[in-house]
């Protein structure tokens, strides 16, 4: 398979699936994925996208809950 923006080369790995959307934040962890050696691009297959809607609609509980500082660049400037 190729890459869908650069035509590269893909691989399958196990990669951390980051979401943010209104300030609501999601991170799923060891979700397969094609990924471009070129350009770094994820891709995912129909089964794996239908699961992480599921897990953005709340359908399951978080494996662990983590604090993150968040900082404003525009304030530090």
């Amino acid at each position: 398979m190729k890459c869908v923006f650069c035509g590269s080369a893909v691989k399958e790995q196990m990669v951390t699936f980051s979401y943010e959307e209104g300030g609501r934040h999601l991170i799923v962890e060891h979700v397969p994925a094609e990924v471009c050696e070129k350009c770094g691009e994820k891709t995912y297959s129909p089964k794996v996208t239908d699961e992480l809607l599921r897990f953005a609609n709340d359908e399951f509980k978080p494996k662990k809950v983590i604090e993150v500082p968040v900082f404003d660049y525009a304030e530090s400037c």
